[in-house]
């Protein structure tokens, strides 16, 4: 299991998602992705990445006031 803290990227987080669940991750292995919601709409965006991905969404909840945190268990090649 690895963590991620994507905060710092702010709204600019979803490229940098999608890289390192693919480059990172190895095959079964979970994630934990921790990042800034100014947005809502990221939410989504962060959940559509992983499906994009082909990889699977174990968990997506608020983390406290503006952060949220989703765990990815890679399971594409």
């Amino acid at each position: 299991m690895k963590r991620f803290d994507l905060r710092h990227l702010k709204n600019d987080f979803l490229e940098r998602l999608e890289e390192l669940i693919k480059e990172d991750l190895a095959i079964n292995e979970v994630g934990i992705f921790l990042f800034s919601v100014e947005d809502f709409a990221n939410v989504q965006k962060s959940a559509d990445v992983v499906k994009k991905t082909q990889n699977e969404l174990l968990n997506s909840l608020r983390f406290n006031e503006v952060d949220w945190t989703i765990v990815v268990k890679r399971v594409a090649q």
